[in-house]
Protein backbone atom coordinates (compact mmCIF):
# COMPACT_ATOMS: atom_id res chain seq x y z
CA UNK A 1 0.00 0.00 0.00
CA UNK A 2 1.40 3.35 -0.78
CA UNK A 3 2.45 5.52 2.16
CA UNK A 4 0.70 8.88 2.62
CA UNK A 5 2.80 12.13 2.43
CA UNK A 6 1.60 13.25 6.21
CA UNK A 7 5.29 12.75 7.66
CA UNK A 8 7.59 15.04 6.89
CA UNK A 9 8.90 15.61 10.24
CA UNK A 10 9.90 11.49 10.12
CA UNK A 11 11.18 12.07 6.87
CA UNK A 12 13.63 15.19 8.12
CA UNK A 13 14.96 13.18 11.06
CA UNK A 14 15.82 10.32 9.13
CA UNK A 15 17.82 12.64 6.66
CA UNK A 16 19.31 14.01 9.43
CA UNK A 17 20.03 10.50 11.17
CA UNK A 18 21.37 8.95 7.61
CA UNK A 19 22.31 11.51 5.37
CA UNK A 20 20.02 10.05 2.92
CA UNK A 21 16.03 9.27 3.15
CA UNK A 22 14.75 6.94 0.43
CA UNK A 23 10.73 6.36 -0.29
CA UNK A 24 9.82 4.19 -2.60
CA UNK A 25 6.07 5.02 -3.05
CA UNK A 26 4.69 8.06 -1.53
CA UNK A 27 0.86 9.17 -2.71
CA UNK A 28 -0.74 12.29 -2.68
CA UNK A 29 0.72 15.70 -1.19
CA UNK A 30 1.36 17.89 1.78
CA UNK A 31 0.66 21.77 2.63
CA UNK A 32 -1.41 22.44 -0.78
CA UNK A 33 -0.72 26.26 -1.28
CA UNK A 34 1.91 27.02 0.91
CA UNK A 35 5.14 28.30 0.12
CA UNK A 36 8.27 26.18 1.20
CA UNK A 37 12.02 26.33 1.86
CA UNK A 38 13.62 23.21 2.00
CA UNK A 39 17.50 22.95 3.89
CA UNK A 40 17.99 19.62 1.91
CA UNK A 41 18.28 18.64 -1.79
CA UNK A 42 15.17 16.56 -3.22
CA UNK A 43 15.14 14.17 -5.80
CA UNK A 44 11.24 13.40 -7.14
CA UNK A 45 10.05 11.23 -9.56
CA UNK A 46 6.41 10.73 -10.85
CA UNK A 47 5.22 7.44 -11.24
CA UNK A 48 1.45 7.64 -11.92
CA UNK A 49 -1.07 11.22 -11.82
CA UNK A 50 0.38 14.40 -12.44
CA UNK A 51 0.81 17.29 -9.95
CA UNK A 52 0.81 20.98 -10.61
CA UNK A 53 3.70 23.10 -8.20
CA UNK A 54 5.62 26.87 -7.99
CA UNK A 55 9.20 26.52 -8.45
CA UNK A 56 10.80 30.16 -7.53
CA UNK A 57 7.53 31.29 -8.58
CA UNK A 58 7.07 29.81 -11.46
CA UNK A 59 4.61 26.78 -12.37
CA UNK A 60 5.55 23.53 -13.10
CA UNK A 61 3.10 20.48 -14.28
CA UNK A 62 4.92 17.18 -12.99
CA UNK A 63 3.69 14.14 -15.06
CA UNK A 64 4.41 10.20 -15.15
CA UNK A 65 8.02 9.84 -15.55
CA UNK A 66 8.92 12.99 -14.90
CA UNK A 67 11.93 13.80 -12.46
CA UNK A 68 12.97 16.88 -10.37
CA UNK A 69 15.69 17.90 -8.75
CA UNK A 70 15.04 20.50 -5.83
CA UNK A 71 17.97 22.31 -4.83
CA UNK A 72 17.91 23.74 -0.98
CA UNK A 73 16.61 27.16 -0.05
CA UNK A 74 14.61 27.06 -3.11
CA UNK A 75 10.89 27.67 -2.80
CA UNK A 76 8.30 25.10 -3.25
CA UNK A 77 4.61 25.61 -3.54
CA UNK A 78 2.16 22.69 -4.14
CA UNK A 79 -0.76 24.00 -6.32
CA UNK A 80 -2.55 20.20 -6.80
CA UNK A 81 -2.29 17.17 -7.65
CA UNK A 82 -4.60 13.76 -9.14
CA UNK A 83 -5.91 11.35 -7.19
CA UNK A 84 -3.45 8.58 -8.30
CA UNK A 85 -0.56 10.89 -7.92
CA UNK A 86 2.50 8.87 -6.75
CA UNK A 87 5.82 9.33 -6.93
CA UNK A 88 9.44 8.39 -5.72
CA UNK A 89 11.30 10.57 -3.59
CA UNK A 90 15.08 10.85 -2.77
CA UNK A 91 16.30 13.43 0.47
CA UNK A 92 19.82 14.38 0.85
CA UNK A 93 21.02 16.10 3.53
CA UNK A 94 23.18 19.22 3.14
CA UNK A 95 26.36 17.95 4.79
CA UNK A 96 25.94 14.72 2.37
CA UNK A 97 25.18 17.14 -0.27
CA UNK A 98 28.27 19.47 0.48
CA UNK A 99 30.14 16.01 0.74
CA UNK A 100 28.46 15.05 -2.87
CA UNK A 101 29.86 18.08 -4.96
CA UNK A 102 33.12 16.73 -4.18
CA UNK A 103 32.52 14.36 -5.74
CA UNK A 104 31.48 15.58 -9.31
CA UNK A 105 33.95 16.97 -11.58
CA UNK A 106 32.29 16.88 -14.86
CA UNK A 107 29.25 19.11 -13.74
CA UNK A 108 27.07 20.90 -10.93
CA UNK A 109 24.20 20.94 -9.58
CA UNK A 110 23.36 23.83 -9.74
CA UNK A 111 22.16 23.77 -13.04
CA UNK A 112 19.12 22.29 -11.76
CA UNK A 113 17.91 25.41 -10.27
CA UNK A 114 17.44 26.72 -14.07
CA UNK A 115 15.15 23.35 -14.92
CA UNK A 116 14.52 21.45 -12.20
CA UNK A 117 12.39 19.09 -14.16
CA UNK A 118 13.49 16.49 -16.68
CA UNK A 119 11.40 14.11 -18.31
CA UNK A 120 12.34 10.30 -18.30
CA UNK A 121 11.08 7.50 -20.90
CA UNK A 122 10.67 4.12 -19.64
CA UNK A 123 13.70 2.12 -19.78
CA UNK A 124 15.64 5.67 -17.76
CA UNK A 125 12.47 5.42 -15.30
CA UNK A 126 13.30 1.80 -14.64
CA UNK A 127 17.10 2.39 -13.87
CA UNK A 128 16.41 5.27 -11.63
CA UNK A 129 13.72 3.15 -10.00
CA UNK A 130 16.34 0.82 -9.63
CA UNK A 131 19.06 2.85 -7.89
CA UNK A 132 16.31 4.19 -5.73
CA UNK A 133 15.90 0.64 -4.53
CA UNK A 134 19.43 -0.01 -4.12
CA UNK A 135 20.05 3.26 -2.42
CA UNK A 136 16.89 2.94 -0.02
CA UNK A 137 18.57 -0.90 1.00
CA UNK A 138 21.67 0.69 1.95
CA UNK A 139 20.36 3.54 3.84
CA UNK A 140 17.84 1.26 5.98
CA UNK A 141 20.89 -1.09 6.80
CA UNK A 142 21.54 -1.23 10.08
CA UNK A 143 24.59 -3.58 10.03
CA UNK A 144 26.94 -1.42 7.95
CA UNK A 145 29.31 0.55 9.54
CA UNK A 146 28.66 4.03 9.33
CA UNK A 147 31.50 5.30 7.74
CA UNK A 148 31.24 2.03 4.77
CA UNK A 149 27.33 2.88 4.65
CA UNK A 150 28.21 7.13 4.16
CA UNK A 151 30.96 5.68 1.54
CA UNK A 152 28.43 3.57 -0.19
CA UNK A 153 25.79 6.02 -0.32
CA UNK A 154 27.95 8.85 -1.85
CA UNK A 155 29.21 6.09 -4.03
CA UNK A 156 25.69 5.17 -5.85
CA UNK A 157 24.59 9.07 -5.36
CA UNK A 158 27.48 10.31 -7.53
CA UNK A 159 26.49 7.44 -10.03
CA UNK A 160 22.59 8.61 -10.05
CA UNK A 161 23.62 12.02 -10.60
CA UNK A 162 25.90 11.25 -13.58
CA UNK A 163 22.63 9.20 -15.07
CA UNK A 164 20.12 12.22 -14.43
CA UNK A 165 23.05 14.58 -15.99
CA UNK A 166 23.07 12.13 -19.18
CA UNK A 167 19.48 12.14 -19.67
CA UNK A 168 19.25 15.28 -19.26
CA UNK A 169 21.60 16.69 -21.67
CA UNK A 170 19.10 17.71 -24.97
CA UNK A 171 17.09 20.17 -22.35
CA UNK A 172 20.30 21.86 -21.01
CA UNK A 173 21.71 22.50 -24.46
CA UNK A 174 18.27 24.13 -24.72
CA UNK A 175 17.89 25.94 -21.52
CA UNK A 176 21.91 27.31 -22.49
CA UNK A 177 20.58 29.28 -25.40
CA UNK A 178 18.67 31.26 -23.48
CA UNK A 179 20.36 34.63 -22.32
CA UNK A 180 16.79 35.58 -19.81
CA UNK A 181 16.69 31.59 -18.34
CA UNK A 182 20.05 32.32 -17.23
CA UNK A 183 19.46 35.78 -15.98
CA UNK A 184 16.65 34.67 -13.87
CA UNK A 185 18.41 31.59 -12.65
CA UNK A 186 21.59 33.86 -11.39
CA UNK A 187 19.19 35.81 -9.29
CA UNK A 188 17.18 33.26 -7.87
CA UNK A 189 20.60 32.04 -6.83
CA UNK A 190 22.00 35.16 -5.55
CA UNK A 191 18.99 35.75 -3.30
CA UNK A 192 19.17 32.52 -2.04
CA UNK A 193 22.91 33.26 -1.36
CA UNK A 194 22.82 36.98 0.04
CA UNK A 195 19.22 37.37 1.27
CA UNK A 196 20.13 38.02 4.97
CA UNK A 197 22.77 40.74 3.87
CA UNK A 198 20.60 42.53 0.86
CA UNK A 199 17.03 42.85 -0.31
CA UNK A 200 17.58 45.16 -2.79
CA UNK A 201 16.62 45.17 -6.67
CA UNK A 202 19.91 47.53 -7.26
CA UNK A 203 22.13 45.27 -4.87
CA UNK A 204 21.69 42.08 -7.28
CA UNK A 205 21.52 43.81 -10.47
CA UNK A 206 25.07 45.12 -9.34
CA UNK A 207 26.29 42.20 -8.92
CA UNK A 208 25.41 40.78 -12.08
CA UNK A 209 26.84 43.58 -14.08
CA UNK A 210 22.98 44.51 -15.39
CA UNK A 211 21.44 47.83 -15.66
CA UNK A 212 18.41 47.87 -12.90
CA UNK A 213 16.24 49.29 -15.50
CA UNK A 214 17.10 46.67 -17.93
CA UNK A 215 17.32 43.81 -15.62
CA UNK A 216 13.87 44.28 -14.06
CA UNK A 217 12.31 44.70 -17.91
CA UNK A 218 13.99 41.18 -18.50
CA UNK A 219 13.01 39.84 -15.29
CA UNK A 220 9.41 40.46 -15.73
CA UNK A 221 9.41 38.57 -19.12
CA UNK A 222 10.83 35.73 -18.29
CA UNK A 223 8.84 35.60 -14.54
CA UNK A 224 5.11 36.21 -16.07
CA UNK A 225 5.36 39.41 -15.00
CA UNK A 226 6.15 39.37 -11.53
CA UNK A 227 8.97 41.96 -10.42
CA UNK A 228 12.58 41.03 -8.93
CA UNK A 229 11.77 43.36 -6.02
CA UNK A 230 7.80 41.12 -5.67
CA UNK A 231 9.88 37.93 -5.76
CA UNK A 232 12.77 38.94 -3.09
CA UNK A 233 9.90 40.10 -0.85
CA UNK A 234 8.11 36.77 -1.52
CA UNK A 235 11.26 34.71 -1.07
CA UNK A 236 12.15 36.34 2.34
CA UNK A 237 8.51 36.43 3.49
CA UNK A 238 8.51 32.29 2.98
CA UNK A 239 12.03 31.97 5.03
CA UNK A 240 10.16 33.80 7.59
CA UNK A 241 7.41 31.43 7.67
CA UNK A 242 9.79 28.59 7.54
CA UNK A 243 11.52 29.90 10.39
CA UNK A 244 8.54 30.76 12.34
CA UNK A 245 6.72 27.45 11.69
CA UNK A 246 9.87 25.72 13.02
CA UNK A 247 10.46 27.50 15.92
CA UNK A 248 7.18 28.87 17.62
CA UNK A 249 8.48 29.59 20.73
CA UNK A 250 11.10 32.22 19.16
CA UNK A 251 9.81 35.78 19.58
CA UNK A 252 9.52 38.27 16.43
CA UNK A 253 12.58 39.98 17.58
CA UNK A 254 14.90 36.53 17.37
CA UNK A 255 13.10 35.88 14.03
CA UNK A 256 14.05 39.72 12.63
CA UNK A 257 17.58 39.23 13.70
CA UNK A 258 17.95 35.93 11.81
CA UNK A 259 16.85 36.68 8.54
CA UNK A 260 19.23 40.39 9.10
CA UNK A 261 16.66 42.90 9.50
CA UNK A 262 18.29 46.00 11.80
CA UNK A 263 15.07 46.32 13.78
CA UNK A 264 12.01 44.14 15.14
CA UNK A 265 10.35 46.84 13.05
CA UNK A 266 11.67 47.55 9.80
CA UNK A 267 10.55 43.16 9.83
CA UNK A 268 7.30 43.66 10.60
CA UNK A 269 7.11 46.51 8.18
CA UNK A 270 8.29 44.24 5.11
CA UNK A 271 6.51 41.07 6.18
CA UNK A 272 3.34 42.85 6.11
CA UNK A 273 4.30 44.24 2.82
CA UNK A 274 4.87 41.04 1.20
CA UNK A 275 1.51 38.99 3.08
CA UNK A 276 -1.08 41.31 4.33
CA UNK A 277 -0.43 40.57 7.74
CA UNK A 278 2.12 41.35 10.21
CA UNK A 279 4.58 38.16 11.93
CA UNK A 280 2.61 38.50 15.08
CA UNK A 281 -0.42 37.48 13.54
CA UNK A 282 0.99 34.95 11.74
CA UNK A 283 2.49 33.76 14.63
CA UNK A 284 -0.90 33.18 16.20
CA UNK A 285 -2.76 31.83 13.35
CA UNK A 286 -0.69 28.85 12.83
CA UNK A 287 -1.19 27.91 16.72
Amino acid sequence: MAQMDASLDQLLQSVEQNGVCVRKEMRGSLRIGVDEVFPHITIIMCMRGSARVMFDMQELTIEKNDLGVLLPGHVLRRIAYTEDYTYQCIIISAEMYSELRSHIFSHDYDKFATAPRCHLTDVQAKRMMALNELLGAIASHDEYDLQLRRRMLLSQLAVGYEFINYYRREQDREWAKSSSAKLYTQFCNLVVEHYRESRNVQFYARLMDYDPRYFSKVFRQFSGGLSPLEWIQQYVATQAKSIMDAHPEQTVKETAFQLGFPTTANFCRYFKRATGINPQEYKEREQ
